[in-house]
């Protein structure tokens, strides 16, 4: 199976992409290790990805890069998906912060600039703003 047949449409194709990513991610560093198939798992549940579909991401041949977006907007309408995918348990843990930087890096954010933007995101998606933060979101 191709890269372009393993998205169908819609929100599910880019949540499958997303997922896709995130096992290349995974896996780049040799054996995806228990920690890391247990937060694969998690997101699989999470994106609704299918067996078969989960099958077919993981089998080791496959390798599906990160697709980074042309524009600034887009990367980080990706990196937003991925907090909101992350947040839908209202938690993040250290595993998930490693692979957000590791995504937020194949998005082609700098590494400096991907700790600034993981960190203000993990602040707004927590509920830990300030009162200056509040109301300049507020404003805009």
């Amino acid at each position: 199976m191709g890269f372009s047949d393993l998205y169908s449409s819609g929100e599910h194709r880019r949540n499958l992409a997303h997922f896709a990513s995130l096992a290349t991610l995974a896996s780049i560093d040799g054996e995806i290790s228990s920690e890391e198939k247990k937060m694969l798992d998690q997101f699989a549940s999470k994106l609704d990805i299918t067996t078969s579909e989960y099958e077919e991401v993981m089998r080791k041949e496959n390798k599906y890069p990160i697709d980074p977006p042309n524009t600034s907007e887009k990367r980080l309408e990706r990196l937003y998906d991925l907090f909101r995918i992350i947040f839908s348990d209202h938690k993040i843990d250290e595993e998930e912060m490693v692979l957000l930087k590791r995504y937020a890096i194949g998005l082609g954010f700098a590494g400096d600039s991907a700790d600034k933007i993981i960190e203000k995101s993990v602040d707004i998606f927590s509920g830990r703003l300030d009162f200056d933060d509040y109301m300049y979101l507020l404003k805009h």
